[in-house]
């Protein structure tokens, strides 16, 4: 289920049978093995957020041995080809996310859920000033949560 990035971004996902979703990963120029289509299946079947423990359990779930270094290494390839964003929470927990227009992102402490929110609602203004050498290549907002408590 794996559709070209341009439409990958119009929040409307589309099944699509794993002959074509080696041919989309084919023009992106990744070699469309068996496990990077079982994985691409299971990232781009809807917007989500998924770690690589996420990933490695439907796998599981679904009776596919594929070991745990494949998946980390496709989900970098694919990050690196722009189908995917990391949202770095902690040292310990990177998410992959569908959705690769630009956006910022709530995460609840409590739940572990990761909600999206767009950028235009947040001013950063002005920015401070870039180290010598360097280039802007983005801004990443994660904004932690946590449930109320109610009397």
């Amino acid at each position: 289920m794996l559709v070209m990035k341009d439409d990958l971004n119009n929040h409307e996902p589309m099944k699509m049978s794993k002959s074509s979703t080696s041919r989309t990963l084919s023009s992106l120029n990744i070699k469309p093995t068996s496990q990077r289509v079982d994985i691409a299946n299971i990232i781009f079947c809807k917007d989500q957020h998924l770690s690589a423990e996420n990933i490695i359990a439907t796998l599981d779930n679904n009776g596919s041995s594929i070991s745990r270094a494949t998946v980390y290494n496709t989900l970098n390839l694919f990050a690196e080809k722009g189908l995917v964003r990391r949202v770095i929470i902690d040292s310990s927990r990177i998410y992959y996310d569908t959705k690769t227009t630009p956006h910022s992102h709530y995460f609840n402490i409590d739940t572990g859920e990761i909600l999206d929110f767009e950028c235009e609602d947040v001013k950063i203004s002005p920015l401070p000033e870039l180290p010598e050498n360097t280039l802007q290549d983005g801004i990443d907002i994660v904004v932690r949560v946590k449930n109320s408590k109610r009397n």
